[in-house]
């Protein structure tokens, strides 16, 4: 034990009672006044323990009733939120807040002498001034955290003010969906202000970090932390230049932070185009739009001359880690699709999204607009990169692709069409391989389904000629 004062903190409850308001929940408060600490103030019903014969919930249930002259069944008190707090002055003291949802009577000022107003707000538009503490307990609430440390500085004011905000949520072990380390949390909120509620929206990757971050003055931001230092700057590179000029067809970027890898982004509407149903003339307005999104991306700076020849240093590599997956004769047009690539000349490069696919568009219904996300392989390539993952969901529907061709304004050359065969090729068996050491099936089944798909239209192309004909 350290020679340090042991703590003898008080404990108080605090009362967080919900109702359903006409603008969404809304919560119950009172104002201070008289004698007593922050007067003037906002915070909730609250109150301390009698004696240690009193236990929290008895506590709660007590005070609710001398406070507002509702009755609370301690079987509705739900737990809510622990906060350590710790005033201005410097005295400490421990918080549980309890959320209640059902009680008999009509909540009213029952002491006077120490409260003079009570009303329900919504939590979308809390009055001011209100003590820091319960405001901290009340984000913290919002926030879905159990338990949180809200320790102010000497000169702190007593009454909220977001500059000074010292609320420090402590996340719950191994849980994913929780809110970020507090490093992020930290770099968000001085972004976007107070963030009430993380959602770990996260594509099923381990690499993969997305959180939902809903903000206490209204608001909704998306922050995310990338995989390796290359993808990080690819992204913001292009949020910072080429990005803007889709206008509101893509996020903007609010923060940027290299050390942490993460950024802050503007949320964008709709519903992911992966796994969406849609009927067939919708489905062929969305490819369409899909098409003059595609343009706008490759126009958005000049085309740059040839440069390089295709990737196919990575293919030994890749195809070793898909071997044990591949259908017979996988392999072999696998190495026949590369030594042809090794003909082909190269073609003007473009900037390109680099992650092109239904996963990353976004299409809303109501508003008829398309909208996409996710830039951290965006690069300069043949404008054909951009529909390697694309075309499978156009796969046995020429009326999709064509409608993709009339939204982009112009067909594929031959010379696009054989390099989009070969970047299809290398994309999946990198699929394959990656899949596979990283248990994601999708990823294997993806690739093999577009191998076999190539395979078929090589064979359709190139058809086998009849028995016994000379050859």
């Amino acid at each position: 034990m350290s020679d340090t004062q042991r703590h003898t903190e008080p404990l108080d409850v605090h009362l967080i009672a919900v109702r359903d308001g006409k603008e969404g929940p809304e919560v119950l408060l009172s104002r201070r006044a008289g004698d007593v600490y922050a007067p003037g103030c906002w915070h909730l019903v609250s109150g301390h323990l009698d004696g240690p014969w009193e236990d929290m919930v008895t506590a709660l249930v007590r005070e609710t009733r001398e406070e507002s002259g509702v009755v609370v069944d301690p079987a509705d008190v739900r737990a809510a939120v622990t906060v350590h707090h710790r005033s201005p002055a410097g005295g400490a003291r421990v918080g549980v807040f309890f959320e209640v949802k059902r009680w008999d009577g009509i909540p009213e000022v029952m002491e006077h002498h120490v409260c003079d107003a009570m009303g329900w707000f919504s939590f979308d538009a809390l009055p001011e001034p209100m003590v820091a503490y319960c405001r901290a307990g009340l984000d913290a609430y919002r926030a879905g955290a159990r338990m949180a440390v809200h320790f102010q500085q000497p000169g702190d004011p007593i009454a909220y003010d977001q500059s000074v905000d010292r609320l420090l949520l402590v996340p719950e072990p191994a849980a994913r969906g929780a809110a970020p380390e507090q490093a992020l949390r930290a770099f968000a909120e001085q972004a976007v202000g107070r963030i009430t509620a993380w959602t770990d929206v996260s594509w099923a990757r381990e690499e993969s970090r997305v959180w939902r971050a809903d903000g206490a003055e209204g608001g909704e931001w998306f922050v995310k932390i990338h995989h390796n230092d290359r993808f990080h700057q690819r992204e913001v590179d292009a949020l910072r230049s080429w990005v803007p000029g889709l206008g509101a067809a893509a996020p903007r970027l609010v923060a940027a932070d290299p050390t942490l890898r993460a950024v802050v982004l503007t949320a964008v509407g709709g519903r992911t185009l992966h796994g969406a149903v849609h009927p067939p003339e919708q489905q062929r307005r969305i490819f369409h739009r899909i098409g003059q999104l595609a343009a706008a991306i490759h126009h958005s700076a000049p085309p740059r001359p040839a440069a390089g020849s295709l990737p196919l240093g990575k293919l030994e590599r890749h195809l070793s880690g898909a071997l044990p997956h591949l259908a017979p004769g996988d392999e072999k047009f696998i190495r026949a699709t590369a030594e042809e690539a090794v003909g082909l000349a190269p073609l003007k490069t473009v900037t390109t999204h680099g992650d092109f696919q239904l996963r990353n568009l976004r299409w809303d219904q109501d508003a008829d607009a398309l909208y996409v996300i996710d830039f951290e392989r965006s690069e300069q390539g043949p404008a054909v990169r951009d529909f390697v993952r694309l075309s499978d969901a156009w796969h046995g529907r020429p009326d999709l692709f064509q409608a993709v061709m009339d939204g982009y304004g112009r067909p594929f050359t031959p010379e696009e069409e054989a390099q989009l065969t070969v970047l299809s090729v290398l994309d999946a068996v990198s699929g394959i391989s990656y899949g596979t050491a990283h248990g994601d099936p999708e990823l294997v089944e993806r690739g093999l389904r577009t191998l076999a798909r190539l395979r078929t239209a090589q064979r359709d192309h190139h058809p086998r000629p009849p028995q016994g004909a000379a050859r």
